[in-house]
């Protein structure tokens, strides 16, 4: 069986693929919905749907385990489809989010913990409630930084560094110790992030992989069940010209991208 990886779009392919480079072993199955993105936006309900939707199609393709690389869904959805969906519909198969590990690692330094996210994860308050279940004396502030995803989705990289100096001037402000990129697709702009400020930075391209990997140590019932072939599976539910070029900026290569319906 498989490792399926979600996200809302063809950010989370930052993630999957340091993924992949970390666990090379396993077999994968990427799926990005990038007819509906971005997800920031939309109503928890919608979002709900969307992300039942995708764990059905994921889990209906030989995925045991899934991880939301999506914020906004993890946000959204995690708790609801471990609670709810799981038991009724795939029981013993799993779900796992990023924001938990996230979190954990945000608040390792201590001090001023600042998150940039899109609207839906800001307005959830998952990030808030994580960091002050881990660290109660924790401060926390967050910035919605809605237009990222869709620059970043659009070839749109000339303009998002004055995108992120307007977006990072209230964390500079309040002297931030940490700063967390809380959506999949700014571990694409970390680079400019930390060209801007000496607070440390948190892409999860760069955590989430260990995270996982101390999961399935941890969990040798999962673990057993995932398939060794090394075989990569890339799903969206649109695709364009402008898709095949975004993946190919992200991982370096042309990806054989599948559309597929949910």
């Amino acid at each position: 069986m498989r490792i399926g990886v979600f996200d809302s779009g063809l950010g989370g392919l930052a993630i999957a693929r340091a993924i992949m480079t970390r666990l090379p072993e396993y077999d994968y199955l990427y799926l990005g919905d990038t007819k509906r993105l971005p997800y920031g936006g939309r109503s928890q309900e919608t979002i709900h749907e969307f992300v039942g939707q995708a764990l059905g199609y994921l889990f209906e393709n030989d995925c045991h385990l899934v991880i939301l690389a999506c914020n906004t869904a993890s946000a959204e959805s995690l708790r609801k489809s471990q609670q709810e969906y799981l038991p009724k519909n795939y029981p013993g198969r799993n779900v796992l989010g990023v924001i938990i590990p996230t979190a954990e690692v945000a608040t390792g330094s201590g001090g001023k913990v600042g998150v940039l996210a899109t609207q839906s994860t800001v307005d959830s308050d998952a990030y808030g409630r994580e960091i002050r279940k881990q660290d109660p004396d924790a401060r926390v502030i967050q910035v919605p930084a809605p237009l990222l995803v869709p620059l970043i989705e659009n070839d749109g990289f000339k303009y998002i560094d004055a995108v992120v100096e307007d977006y990072l001037a209230p964390l500079i402000r309040e002297q931030i110790d940490v700063i967390v990129l809380g959506c999949t697709h700014y571990c694409l702009v970390k680079d400019q992030v930390r060209g801007r400020t000496s607070a440390q930075v948190i892409s999860q391209d760069e955590i989430v992989p260990e995270k996982l990997a101390c999961y399935l140590r941890r969990h040798p019932e999962h673990e057993r069940e995932l398939g060794r072939s090394g075989e990569r599976l890339y799903h969206v539910t649109d695709l364009t010209s402008g898709y095949r070029k975004f993946a190919r900026t992200i991982c370096g290569e042309d990806l054989p991208l599948e559309t597929v319906t949910l």
